[in-house]
């Protein structure tokens, strides 16, 4: 199980703090990809994505008892 932290507006977008999926391992890019399918959030290409705290990179391999946390761009002022 690879859970996954949401932050800022895809929190709001999804309804939930966090999600929970059932796959054996994944690239970061096809997880960027199957959440914003399923969620229909559009490319996610723009978030950052730390695994397990450090951040990654679209190749790197993400596997059952990993924390992912999506991580938006965020502006202020």
């Amino acid at each position: 199980m690879i859970k996954v932290l949401l932050f800022a507006h895809l929190q709001e977008k999804i309804g939930k703090e966090s999600l929970s999926l059932d796959i054996p391992s994944i690239s970061v890019k096809e997880l960027k990809e199957l959440i914003g399918a399923r969620f229909e959030l559009g490319a996610l290409e723009h978030v950052m994505i730390a695994v397990n705290e450090e951040y990654a990179l679209d190749e790197d391999l993400v596997q059952s008892d990993d924390v992912v946390a999506l991580i938006p761009p965020v502006s202020g002022g």
